[in-house]
């Protein structure tokens, strides 16, 4: 099969093309799994974190991505929940122990043997690819291949974003930054919490334009005061700096949720710099998001069809892939990147 790899990691600034296209013996299923015919696959900024060192190192050579969509080819001899032909999404969680103490109550994603798609095993970033069962979706046939990619992260770690808020309608949302996760995000606020105002904070014109488009009360830049005070927000940026304009942009009270897996190193010209009374005082939150469970995955597919949500995404084919990296980089972002796999 043909398949980008990653075989270390590196700088995009130094290394515009790290991933190399190549050729893979085709991958066997165990006894519980699937091999997954690949149609496309998402491309999601955890993709740069993996590549520039910032997660935990995978096991060199690995074949990134983990918003998969294709069609079952084969199933394992004790396979039996999908049928051949069956279309089936494949998201960033590819398994967890479901003994310890988080599986048992339903926190999956904070197992401590939690293995990641892409990172810990071989992802869709290549023409085949195999999963248990049990952590295969299907798709709702509402959504063409390349829509459905992005549901599976930038949908799935959303919905579990905007959930953490503890948001209520007619309470007001801010979102730091405006890409893949939070031009889904918004969709979802404005069926859910009809009554509620989004503003957005985000770096470039087309982003805020882009969120007006998408429904977005008001739109400015990070650094911009909002119209009023935040009750919640959810920023999805790479750096710090966001952080601590959307905390002092909170309501008394308000709760910042950070969803992202790292954060790049602080800028050079600005010093991070928490101040307690200006930023956290007066009972403000501040709470991560750490991966996604099934349960996240599933429901969010079945709002999505239900709202509809309609993905905005840029196709590429599979040895485009560092090129859609790289813009996604630069920041030249408009919705979602997926990967046309032929």
């Amino acid at each position: 099969m043909k398949a980008m790899v990653l075989n270390g990691t590196c700088k995009l600034e130094e290394n515009r093309n790290p991933l190399e296209f190549v050729e893979l013996p085709d991958p066997a299923p165990e006894e519980d799994e699937i091999l997954v015919k690949v149609s496309t696959c998402g491309v999601c900024h955890t993709e740069l974190d993996e590549i520039e060192g910032r997660t935990p190192p995978p096991k060199f050579p690995i074949v990134l991505g983990h918003q998969i969509v294709g069609k079952v080819e084969k199933g394992g001899s004790r396979a039996s929940k999908f049928k051949i032909g069956d279309r089936v999404g494949i998201a960033w969680i590819h398994s967890a122990c479901g003994r310890c103490k988080f599986c048992l109550e339903g926190n999956e994603n904070l197992c401590e043997k939690f293995e990641a798609t892409g990172r810990d095993v071989n992802g869709g970033y290549a023409q085949y690819t195999t999963v248990s069962e049990d952590f295969a979706f299907r798709i709702p046939e509402l959504f063409s291949d390349s829509e459905a990619a992005p549901l599976l992260c930038a949908g799935a770690i959303g919905f579990r974003s905007l959930r953490l808020t503890g948001m209520e309608d007619g309470e007001s949302l801010g979102l730091i930054g405006f890409g893949a996760s939070a031009h889904l995000v918004i969709q979802m606020v404005r069926y859910k919490y009809p009554n509620s105002k989004n503003f957005v904070f985000a770096r470039s014109e087309g982003e805020r334009n882009f969120a007006e488009e998408l429904g977005a009360f008001w739109a400015g830049g990070i650094e911009d005061e909002s119209p009023e005070k935040l009750s919640c927000a959810i920023d999805t940026t790479p750096v710090w700096k966001p952080v601590v304009e959307a905390l002092r942009k909170l309501e008394r009270g308000g709760r910042l949720v950070i969803n992202a897996i790292r954060k790049e190193e602080v800028d050079k010209d600005f010093l991070f710099k928490l101040d307690y009374p200006r930023h956290l005082w007066l009972e403000k939150e501040i709470k991560s998001v750490a991966n996604v469970t099934r349960g996240d995955v599933a429901e969010f597919l079945q709002l999505a069809s239900k709202i509809p949500i309609r993905p905005e995404f840029q196709e590429f084919r599979l040895e485009e892939a560092n090129k859609a990296l790289l813009e996604l980089k630069e920041r030249k972002i408009r919705g979602a990147k997926v990967l046309r796999i032929d």
